[in-house]
């Protein structure tokens, strides 16, 4: 008799997911557990299903040629060369990252950060590299919010590629996370406070 009732209370428990989409709510996925309601007999206790998050998609890489400049919002530009990633500001100032000085690693899955801005928000960029799988991009500010970076790679992806983003105003650097297509963490930079 339990496992009848088991059952149907693991029905219900799939029901009771599925009604929000079943009656055109959001189908927000949540964290929270979903418990079916408890059946007459006093000795079955409630079944929960617990509901993950789906992992978050891969970011689209976008093939720039190089010396191609790429409008990366708000008065930014990033452009790679052979040599490494270069970006300017809306001040026009030029700046460059090396990938092939010897200052990263690119045998081993990395990624680095510079970033600049103001009151009105901070422009975000760096390099992603010793991986031909990147995913995604990800900043995690000191509240948690998430903001998915922009990639972008030379033909043929190389084992490099460059990231940007832009964020709220904000005095410390937010964590810094480059994953795989499937999800994995690859590599990642702590936030720091200045």
């Amino acid at each position: 008799m339990k496992k009848y009732l088991l059952a149907a209370a693991g029905v219900v428990a799939a029901a009771v997911m599925a009604a929000p989409s079943a009656v055109g709510a959001s189908a927000e996925t949540s964290l929270k557990p979903v418990t079916a309601p408890a059946a007459a007999a006093p000795a079955a206790e409630p079944v929960t299903a617990p509901v993950s998050l789906p992992a978050a998609a891969p970011t689209r890489i976008r093939t720039v040629r190089s010396g191609e400049r790429v409008d990366a919002g708000q008065g930014y530009t990033v452009w790679l060369t052979e040599d490494g990633k270069h970006w300017a500001g809306p001040d026009g100032f030029e700046n460059f990252r090396s990938v092939v000085d010897g200052n990263i690693d690119r045998s081993h899955p990395g990624v680095s950060h510079q970033s600049e801005g103001s009151e009105a928000g901070v422009f975000h960029s760096g390099l992603y590299y010793g991986t031909r799988k990147a995913g995604r991009v990800e900043l995690t500010d000191a509240e948690g919010h998430k903001t998915v970076a922009t990639l972008v790679a030379l033909p043929g992806r190389s084992d490099w590629g460059v990231w940007y983003a832009h964020t709220g105003p904000s005095k410390d650097s937010p964590a810094v996370a480059l994953y795989d297509r499937a999800g994995k963490l690859l590599a990642d930079l702590p936030a720091r406070t200045f």
